[in-house]
């Protein structure tokens, strides 16, 4: 544990134990959704679905990347991770992102997998909104996740037709806004 940066997150007002517990839900998050998007994105087949792929899978690398950034800070604060995967996976901030009752329904697959992103939108703004101004690292780390998380629910939103967001996907970069968290 980083002793002061805990020291100082604790005396800027901030509870540490609610926000590593976000943290750590938030992480539960990630790591579970890296795991339903890896079995959403092998069924993507198909005309339809192989259009789909490559988004899937920038944010299937991507929600891993977040919770290998997650862990560090996690620690710092003087967390830890559950050392069950089951009880990991069962705290986690969002709902599973599960294959849908008919894979080959591309419309149901497109819904799990925005609403999975727009609760991990509202997840990293709690956290943001927590720690502005108070805690640097924590908050500087949520908003790089907030910014790609906006970007996935963006991507997978405009194939439901729900209108144009300006967004484009990434050529051969992941994590733009996480990467300087994980060197």
């Amino acid at each position: 544990m980083a002793r002061v940066a805990r020291e100082m997150v604790e005396r800027s007002g901030i509870n540490v134990d609610e926000l590593v517990e976000l943290l750590v839900k938030n992480a539960s998050a990630e790591l579970t959704t890296y795991y339903y998007y890896t079995i959403l994105r092998v069924n993507l087949i198909g005309l339809k679905g192989e259009g789909l792929k490559e988004i899937a899978e920038a944010a299937r690398i991507e929600d891993r990347n977040h919770f290998e950034a997650l862990v560090p800070r996690i620690y710092e604060l003087g967390g830890a991770l559950p050392a069950s995967m089951n009880d990991f996976h069962d705290i986690s901030a969002c709902p599973p992102a599960p294959l849908p009752e008919d894979p080959t329904n591309i419309e149901a697959m497109l819904k799990v997998f925005v609403n999975a992103e727009r609760c991990a939108v509202r997840g990293y703004t709690q956290i943001c909104n927590m720690t502005a101004g108070k805690d640097h690292r924590t908050y500087d780390l949520a908003l790089a996740i907030l910014n790609e998380e906006i970007e996935h629910e963006s991507w997978f939103s405009e194939f439901l037709g729900e209108g144009p967001s300006g967004h484009f996907l990434r050529r051969g970069e992941n994590s733009p806004f996480v990467s300087k968290f994980l060197k």
